[in-house]
């Protein structure tokens, strides 16, 4: 109850940020909107810190009392404040400026309404999906309590897992976006396939690599990232197993992320609902069955493979859509021929990386240092490899990135 009081102005604070960032991304103006979370991290840290130096950390959710939740509330909204607030000024140097209106009237607010009807709808889809999921997932914990196999350890791998979309994907489609919506408005069609070409091929740079290297690393990762300092480090196995098993999901995973942007750019918040509804319906059976038939041992491990398999569906069905929505010409022949190099250089990579990274581990007796020691020879393995292979490849694209030209 205590916290309760402090959502509405988080929800406020929150949807401004989004607001004034949206009207920043639609006059190309991208920076502001991507180093004023670092603002929000920075509070959050600093309010944490208060938190563990001047109160005693409680061993039990009973014990934590009304004035530490009022600190976390208080911290989380400010650090939300903070981080809306400061887009404000770049917003009015960007020539916004505010100035309230009541002529509602065609001004295409209907449209908005609809277009967040079928949004509203993708998120509960997915919602529903994640639901079942999490079920699955907290029966392994009931199962096997002491495992370390259940929905924390699915939580964790998923988190991880989902680092290189979140920084290049994202990025990428803030910034392109714009431009695409601008050229479907103006007919460009030509040009709007181009850019989500592009985006596409760019983005698959990291994207590709990165999938390989959680299915050659992930064990060595976890290890690393979980284990240190602990006794017991059995628990961290089935961490790094559930990272290789949503290894290569990461590329549909993006690719499909950045084809639904083709139908927002459309104005079509319609089909990407019923591409959410396609995957979570595929999630769902896969998840099942995995729950189903698998040991709980392995179930959780199944479900991440499963949810890896269904946006793999989805792909598949979304570039299938707006193949026909952009005139029956998706650039495929290119985007294939690419990812087709990027795929044979990252499998080469992650295969030596991961020999490199199972002989390191052999020479160092403690298992955390032996993880330490092969996810860092493995790593460098995996990239030197895959910028070596790409440049023999011509896969022009890794240009692109800062440092590789």
């Amino acid at each position: 109850m205590v916290f309760a009081r402090f959502l509405l102005p988080q929800i406020f604070f929150y949807g401004l940020f989004s607001i004034l960032g949206q009207v920043l991304s639609a006059r190309d103006k991208f920076g502001a909107m991507m180093w004023t979370p670092v603002l929000n991290n920075v509070v959050l840290i600093s309010m944490f810190g208060v938190y563990l130096g001047m109160m005693t950390v409680p061993d039990s959710v009973q014990d934590i009392t009304q004035t530490q939740v009022t600190l976390l509330g208080a911290g989380t909204t400010l650090a939300l404040a903070i981080q809306a607030l400061a887009l404000i000024p770049f917003a009015r140097a960007a020539g916004f400026r505010f100035r309230p209106r009541f002529d509602w009237r065609g001004t295409g607010l209907g449209k908005s309404i609809s277009a967040a009807r079928w949004t509203l709808l993708f998120v509960l889809t997915n919602l529903v999906a994640s639901t079942v999921v999490t079920r699955y997932a907290s029966a392994a914990d009931t199962a096997l309590p002491k495992g370390g196999v259940g929905f924390s350890a699915h939580t964790y791998a998923q988190t991880i897992w989902s680092l290189p979309q979140s920084v290049i994907a994202v990025s990428l489609v803030t910034a392109l976006l714009p431009r695409m919506s601008r050229a479907v408005a103006e007919h460009r069609l030509d040009d709007m396939r181009d850019d989500l070409s592009r985006a596409l091929r760019i983005s698959g740079v990291v994207i590709v690599p990165a999938a390989f290297f959680f299915v050659a690393l992930g064990p060595e990762m976890a290890q690393v990232i979980f284990a240190h300092g602990a006794a017991d480090s059995a628990s961290i196995v089935p961490l790094g197993q559930m990272l290789q098993a949503f290894g290569l999901g990461l590329i549909p995973f993006s690719a499909q992320y950045m084809l639904l942007r083709g139908f927002y750019a459309f104005e079509d918040t319609r089909t990407p609902f019923w591409m959410a509804v396609w995957i979570s319906t595929a999630n769902i059976a896969l998840a099942t069955a995995c729950h189903l038939l698998m040991p709980p041992r392995w179930a959780v491990t199944g479900l991440a493979g499963a949810y890896a398999a269904s946006y793999a569906i989805g792909l598949l069905v979304t570039a299938l859509l707006l193949r026909r929505r952009l005139e029956g010409r998706l650039d495929g022949k290119r985007l294939c021929r690419t990812y087709g190099k990027l795929t044979a250089s990252a499998l080469a990579a992650g295969t030596l990386g991961w020999f490199v990274a199972r002989s390191c581990s052999n020479t160092v007796t403690s298992t955390t240092w032996a993880a330490a020691l092969g996810l860092a020879a493995g790593g460098l393995t995996v990239f030197l490899v895959f910028v070596l292979l790409a440049r023999i490849l011509k896969i022009s694209e890794l240009r692109s990135l800062p440092g590789l030209r």
